[in-house]
């Protein structure tokens, strides 16, 4: 996940869902649909701050689970590192 300070007064989200990295379709969209819903639930308290979701190769082997816990780990370390910047 990469983040940077916008000027706006609202957070933004970017994915770049590879299909080099999860093959099939309907995963690549499950894991946009987790990822948005995610993001909205959490983008109140993230700030002004422009976020880009990349994934790796391990990504279609997750579990969703691990992927919402993952994203819940990044938001809150790229909230704080922004904030302090």
């Amino acid at each position: 996940m990469l983040a940077r300070k916008n000027k706006l007064n609202f957070s933004r989200l970017g994915l770049a869902i590879a299909k080099k990295n999860v093959k099939k379709s309907t995963d690549r969209n499950k894991i946009k649909r987790m990822i948005r819903e995610n993001f909205r639930k959490e983008q109140h308290f993230l700030g002004a701050i422009d976020f880009v979701v990349l994934t790796r190769y391990q990504t279609s082997e997750a579990t969703m689970k691990k992927l919402e816990v993952s994203l819940e780990k990044h938001w809150q370390n790229l909230k704080i590192k922004c904030s302090s910047s």
